[in-house]
């Protein structure tokens, strides 16, 4: 390794963590995961660090997510290792939500997947003009995970099963309204971060984002919220389409279209995943659900399958199985909740 995947520094009370595989867009790997856990286990015990901030080196986004090109061959091969990983990661989301010192996030950029799970469990989480922020799991045949379902489950009506469902990314505003983020602070006043130096305590890092933060602009789920609750409030995947396509509103139409290009499979299981992760109304069970869901996905057909259309041959054509909603019956989707957890 020529240069270190992530980087550790200490500025005054602020401990700092820099993703660092900009050409990767800071996709995660195990290493990453550990050396990461590491950290935050030791400056959580040392009093000379009050504050952590999190943060991705280079223009393009905080965090892609994992990397699921690896995740792709272990698939193929029938390796478990991904659930090694799973594991190591869904543990560290769960420790930056529990995290007792101020973590500050900045979710600048491209904030996908694993580092969806990185940064909106964190205590202080900044956007800016370009942050762009998904879950787009059913794409490829998997399921929200790093603790998405409980993220999205408590996002204002049934705003987070729609951008579960549709896989669909949202910036700044609606990152807010969502819930994912805190603060919006334009990109040309991030240089002044280095102020959370001198801070102590949850109350004074909130002060120092505040004086940084701006308005960000009208939210667009904001206006379509009422025919979104009205689509998505429906018991079973095949209702909410049928609700979409009744529904002549363009937005309608283009998430039903959007709807129709994901995995079957993955869109029932994520349903249910958002149901049951409403009534857990906790991290932790989320995140053990969502590892036997993920279990179950890397045993599928659609996963590995998913990847290739989109990462490996990225023909943007896969060939899900089943093909269709109907053909996803209970047993098939309750085996992704049986899964060793």
């Amino acid at each position: 390794m020529t240069e270190d995947e992530i980087l550790f520094d200490r500025q005054g009370r602020l401990g700092l963590i820099t993703l660092n595989r900009p050409k990767a867009i800071n996709a995660l790997t195990l290493n990453m995961v550990r050396l990461m856990a590491a950290a935050l286990k030791d400056w959580a015990a040392d009093d000379a660090v009050s504050v952590v901030l999190i943060r991705g080196a280079g223009e393009k986004g905080f965090c892609a997510g994992g990397d699921i090109v690896s995740i792709y061959n272990a698939a193929r091969a029938g390796d478990r290792a991904p659930e090694i990983f799973w594991r190591e990661e869904y543990a560290l989301n769960l420790m930056i939500a529990e995290y007792k010192k101020p973590v500050v996030v900045v979710m600048h950029g491209i904030v996908m997947g694993g580092g969806v799970g990185i940064s909106a469990h964190a205590a202080h989480r900044i956007v800016t003009e370009g942050s762009s922020v998904a879950m787009p799991e059913v794409s490829i045949g998997f399921i929200p995970d790093v603790g998405g379902t409980f993220l999205l489950a408590r996002a204002p009506g049934d705003l987070g099963t729609h951008l579960a469902l549709t896989a669909g990314r949202v910036g700044p505003a609606d990152c807010l309204l969502l819930g994912l983020a805190d603060f919006f602070v334009p990109q040309d006043r991030l240089s002044d971060l280095p102020d959370l130096r001198e801070c102590d305590s949850h109350e004074q890092v909130r002060a120092v984002l505040a004086a940084l933060s701006a308005p960000a602009g009208p939210a667009p789920l904001a206006d379509a919220r009422a025919w979104i609750d009205q689509a998505y409030a429906a018991d079973s995947v095949e209702e909410i389409a049928a609700n979409l396509s009744q529904n002549p509103d363009p937005a309608a139409q283009a998430a039903l279209a959007q709807l129709q290009k994901h995995s079957p499979t993955s869109l029932k299981v994520t349903l249910r995943a958002l149901r049951k992760a409403k009534n857990f109304g906790q991290l932790a069970p989320c995140l053990d659900m969502e590892f036997s869901a993920a279990s179950g996905c890397l045993g599928s057909h659609d996963f590995p399958e998913g990847i290739r259309a989109a990462v490996i041959d990225k023909d943007r054509a896969p060939k899900w199985s089943p093909a269709r909603l109907e053909e996803v019956g209970e047993a098939e989707i309750a085996r992704y909740f049986a899964a060793p957890a």
